[in-house]
């Protein structure tokens, strides 16, 4: 059965557009899924810009629906990629929305960490050349902690050394049902493993990983420690904690923003 969303009977008059070369502005025309055209005018290969990635995301059958995918293509895959890791962590936690709340916030403070980073250097921020990947730090963040339950099931203990036992297998699964790529899934699963642990030369994925758990953890802990009335971590503490503790400037001083 052929795709319904690149099957011509189900197209209608949007299936055939024009649009101008966004390099020379010479006239182009574009199927629906054609994912990208030769501009005539100055030879630049142009990404088709209605061109629906959703499905294809996650579809371990993407290139043999549509082809051979261009490099832009390929990067929304695995930006889309996170979004279906983040659903895929919400079944897998189902009601403990603790845990979910963690992941959630790990992810967004990696986001905002991993962009400071890559915009620190202009030059590298134009050429992509940083070393820092948000598909492999967001589907980190949001499995970092899989192996939770399984260390409680079978070791009464959510330790982090039973997370990082457990969690490789799981985070593993969940992403090659998502068709992701091998390398993908072998740096994540990596992560996943040691998230707890530095090792004396570490990647920028990690290091943004690493950091913004450790600002959800202290935040956390101040939370909870609020909540029951107890004595909270004192300024001179953190400062401590935050001065020898991160990995990267930036998670250094989101966390000075949000601890201090």
């Amino acid at each position: 059965m052929k795709c319904p969303g690149q099957d011509t009977q189900y197209w209608n008059k949007d299936a055939i557009f024009e649009m101008h070369c966004p390099e020379c502005g010479a006239k182009m025309e574009f199927f629906k899924d054609d994912t990208s055209r030769l501009c005539r005018g100055c030879g630049k290969r142009v990404v088709n810009p209605n061109m629906d990635f959703g499905c294809a995301a996650y579809c371990q059958y993407a290139e043999q629906c549509i082809g051979t995918l261009p490099q832009e293509f390929i990067k929304e895959r695995e930006d889309l990629l996170k979004d279906r890791v983040a659903v895929e962590m919400k079944r897998y936690f189902k009601s403990d929305f603790r845990r979910i709340g963690h992941a959630m916030r790990v992810a967004r403070y990696s986001e905002q960490i991993a962009k400071d980073e890559m915009s620190k250097n202009f030059e590298q921020k134009i050429t992509g050349s940083t070393g820092a990947n948000l598909a492999v730090i967001l589907s980190s963040a949001y499995l970092h902690d899989i192996g939770i339950k399984e260390s409680e099931r079978k070791y009464n203990s959510n330790a982090p050394k039973y997370q990082e036992l457990e969690g490789p297998p799981i985070a593993r699964a969940i992403l090659e049902k998502l068709g992701a790529k091998q390398a993908l899934i072998d740096e994540v699963c990596d992560i996943v493993g040691h998230h707890h642990h530095p090792k004396d030369v570490e990647t920028l994925n990690f290091k943004v990983l690493y950091d913004a758990d450790l600002i959800t953890n202290l935040e956390e802990d101040q939370k909870e420690k609020i909540d029951k009335n107890e004595e909270p971590i004192s300024k001179e503490r953190l400062e401590r904690i935050i001065a020898k503790s991160f990995l990267t400037e930036s998670g250094r001083k989101r966390a000075e923003g949000i601890l201090l």
